[in-house]
């Protein structure tokens, strides 16, 4: 698409600016004393914050924690540290520049300067066909600067950095300036322009994610605030969308995110960052708003929330997802989708949330310098029904019930094991849920990744044949899936190896006003117990065949045992959807080898 288009309109043609000013400097006062007070209030309060404690160190023997351990933390937390605050201080000299603490911006800029790579230890290796372990390269090498997610984000918050206060750094030092323009040059621009071998760019893998419009927005900010030092700027951006033209290719034409709610942040969020990029370094030139499925991955987010901040959180996705609210409406007012934009603006949250999450300071600038739209409340009576036709996802909403219910297949992006598996609310609020996802370590992207209880089929909402759960793979998909008014449809067995023996496992959703009828008909080679598994928010009771939790009761075939297992939600991640526990049951019946079950799930 992108590379369509520069076929007709050269993008040599269409750049008219060098040096292109993306955010008002400290120098334009009005600008900055003109953002809301209570902005102003939460820079400053973070800049005393971060004030506080000093620059960490970041270590040789916190970056080989990774290999030696599976420990990312110790090199993440300081890595992140310096950066978020680097950013704090750099906000605070412009908010309040007769305050400023210029010694600790430059300090933050020049540690992270002196790094010897700005890839965390996780990312370290770039998994290309024929690439070596990661245990055999556990130090970076930095003769070859690698291009992470992080590296190239660090990118962004030096040349923001510069951008923002070009003229206070350069009173101090015009090195300040000149260094950080030649890091990002050696680390970013150069790399960027010299090789087609970072998986992410779509030249040795197809396989892509939210690595390459995440990477290439900051790619993207780093060339247009300084593009000189590796070719035109004319040359990084149509190589840009170049990358981005293959990425597009991979998402389905229904705009589906399969990592989950929280990646579009990266993914379609990501996307949204460089098609505003784009049109300001082509003074209005490129545009792409009408485009269909561009129209789709915008407005992603708003088809799988489920209210009161919950969403529907398939795959590596945590139940109540941090997303920039402002860049939600800012999608929803470029595209004119109001439940988008209304969305958005409840969700706007801080200054602090964009560092927090990673630090990501163009989202700080933009929830700063974008004024927040009128704050709409969800309209209560309007009753939600989407369908992701090629992710596979249906949302429907009856009174004051919402479902949440997926097919696709085992091999998605931060796949689980979960073809077939659902969330249901009740009065906004989540009854039988998804745990979502957890902090990540050497494991969750290794060979041992299905062995974390999350990703597992048997901690989802799906039955288990005897022993049996669902494989990961994309082989392991759902066939035969059916949208229809009140659910959805479809054909399980393809979701099991050979050795579970399942001739048929067919489902079905059906919702309405009094609640949820969910109906599994089993055929076995052989007979086998079946084990059907729920995962609840609340305590469960058993009593003449009924679960009570919360402010449901789920009527149960006759003839299943039941048991429960508490989980504690000890994860620092989980915990910020799941504080205390959530419950685990299982339903067992007898072996057989037909079954025909169902389940009503109704108020209690």
């Amino acid at each position: 698409m992108f590379t369509a288009f520069l076929r007709e309109h050269p993008m040599k043609e269409m750049i008219l600016k060098q040096d292109l000013r993306l955010y008002p400097t400290a120098e334009d006062r009005k600008a900055w004393e003109d953002i809301p007070a209570a902005y102003r209030e939460e820079i400053r309060r973070l800049a005393a914050e971060y004030g506080r404690i000093p620059y960490p160190a970041r270590t040789a023997s916190g970056f080989l924690a990774f290999v030696r351990n599976g420990d990312r933390q110790a090199d993440e937390q300081p890595y992140f540290t310096r950066r978020r605050k680097l950013c704090a201080a750099a906000l605070d000299a412009c908010a309040f520049p007769d305050n400023a603490n210029m010694d600790e911006i430059v300090d933050g800029i020049w540690l992270v300067c002196e790094e010897t790579s700005w890839v965390i230890s996780a990312h370290n290796v770039n998994p290309i066909p024929g690439a070596p372990p990661a245990a055999e390269y556990p130090l970076p090498d930095l003769r070859k600067p690698y291009i992470d997610l992080f590296s190239a984000q660090t990118g962004m918050i030096l040349s923001l950095t510069a951008a923002l206060l070009g003229k206070r750094l350069d009173a101090v030092s015009p090195m300040i300036r000149e260094r950080i323009r030649e890091e990002i040059r050696r680390r970013i621009l150069r790399p960027f322009m010299a090789t087609d071998d970072f998986w992410w760019m779509g030249f040795r893998r197809k396989d892509l994610n939210n690595w390459t419009p995440w990477i290439l927005s900051n790619i993207l900010i780093c060339a247009v605030t300084d593009p000189t030092g590796s070719g035109e700027p004319a040359s990084l951006l149509i190589r840009a969308c170049e990358m981005l033209d293959r990425w597009l290719e991979t998402v389905p034409e229904d705009g589906g995110c399969d990592e989950g709610a929280g990646y579009w942040n990266m993914a379609g969020g990501a996307l949204l960052d460089c098609l505003e990029i784009l049109e300001k370094a082509t003074d209005g030139r490129m545009q792409f708003w009408e485009n269909e499925k561009i129209r789709n991955i915008l407005a992603y987010p708003a088809k799988v929330e489920m209210g009161n901040g919950w969403f529907a959180n398939f795959a590596d996705c945590d139940a109540r997802s941090f997303i920039s609210g402002e860049r939600m409406e800012t999608a929803g007012e470029m595209i004119g989708d109001p439940a988008l934009t209304a969305l958005g603006t409840r969700m706007r949250g801080t200054i602090a949330d964009q560092l927090n999450d990673v630090p990501h300071l163009t989202r700080a600038l933009d929830l700063i310098f974008h004024p927040a739209a009128e704050k709409k409340e969800r309209p209560e009576i309007r009753q939600r029904d989407e369908w992701l036709p090629e992710l596979q996802v249906r949302l429907i909403e009856k009174g004051k019930w919402m479902l949440a219910c997926k097919g696709g297949h085992n091999g998605e992006n931060h796949n689980h094991n979960d073809v077939g598996s659902f969330i249901l609310m009740k009065d906004g609020e989540p009854v039988i849920v998804d745990a979502g996802n957890m902090t990540y370590t050497a494991k969750t992207f290794s060979g041992e990744r299905y062995t974390l209880w999350n990703v597992r089929a048997g901690f989802h909402n799906l039955p288990m044949i005897g022993s049996c759960e669902q494989r990961e793979g994309a082989e392991h998909a759902a066939r035969d899936v059916h949208w229809e008014p009140d659910g959805l449809k479809l054909e399980l067995s393809g979701t099991y190896d050979e050795a579970a023996g399942v001739r048929q496992l067919k489902r079905c959703f059906a919702l309405s006003e009094e609640g949820l009828r969910l109906t599994d008909e089993i055929a076995l080679e052989t007979a086998q117990p079946v084990n059907w598994v729920f995962m609840l928010r609340n305590r469960p009771v058993w009593k003449d065949g009924e679960i009570m939790t919360g402010e449901i009761a789920i009527q149960c075939p006759e003839g299943l045992t039941f048991t429960a297992e508490e989980i504690p939600i000890t994860d620092a991640r989980m915990k910020r959807s799941w504080p205390g526990s959530l419950w685990r049951v299982m339903l067992r019946s007898e072996p057989r080898k037909t079954f025909q079950a169902e389940f009503i799930l109704a108020g209690s």
